[in-house]
């Protein structure tokens, strides 16, 4: 939908999306105890397909260990969330690590945690503490970003007002997604879907109202990586 950037043109409502945090980059860590070796390995998966074939994969590679428990997190609302012992005692390793994602806020995320007993009994406690300090061990090892929502708006203009509009742009921290410089220039941007509006009027200011924007629609971006 065009618009000129002016009070009172936009139509988009606000849905009242969240940002989340999403696993970007998936890692590995360790933990002992008592001579047992708990090894973390995440993966991004973004259907419950992708976590079975992962699961999979992992239990292919350490097919020698004791025990490949799991734990996966898909969706904004964490519409699926599975967890398995794989032997060890009901309860003190799929839950446990399934809690450690969610208690992190870790959307889509995969987990798999690799036991080589060490020929001690931990017991109930003795399970779940190292289930779940391997599961933060791998996540430390992981790379993590926030998944915000964004509204996408192409910009179009004329070239006395491209510097204008970039400097605007990178004053709110936005840098256009695309460019074209043809016989007029336009340029797609996903505005914080919060602040699109005000970000819009200000390039509405600063070329005097000649900078139109088109609404393209609702979508997410991901911010500064986390770690």
């Amino acid at each position: 939908m065009p618009c000129s950037c002016r009070e009172g043109h936009f139509s988009v409502k606000y849905p009242g999306m969240s940002d989340i945090r999403i696993l970007l980059e998936g890692g590995s860590g360790e933990y002992e105890e008592k001579k047992s070796r708990f090894i973390a390995t995440l993966l991004p998966v973004k259907s419950e397909e992708e976590a079975s074939a992962f699961i999979a994969g992992i239990k292919k590679r350490y097919w020698d260990a004791r025990h490949n428990c799991s734990a996966y997190v898909i969706g904004r609302n964490n519409e699926l969330c599975r967890s398995s012992d794989d032997g060890e005692p009901s309860g003190t390793a799929g839950r446990p690590m399934l809690e450690v994602l969610t208690g992190e806020g870790i959307h889509n995320a995969a987990v798999v945690v690799t036991r080589y007993f060490g020929g001690i009994l931990l017991g109930t406690g003795g399970l779940v503490r190292a289930y779940t300090q391997a599961v933060k061990a791998g996540l430390e090892a992981s790379r993590i970003a926030t998944e915000r929502s964004g509204y996408r708006v192409l910009l179009a203009m004329g070239y006395s007002d491209v510097d204008r509009v970039l400097k605007t742009l990178e004053r709110e921290g936005i840098k256009p997604e695309s460019s074209d410089y043809g016989s007029d220039v336009t340029m797609e941007a996903v505005l914080p879907l919060e602040r699109w509006k005000d970000i819009a009027l200000k390039i509405t200011d600063v070329s005097a109202g000649r900078v139109l924007c088109e609404e393209i629609g609702e979508c997410t971006y991901l911010a500064e990586q986390e770690n």
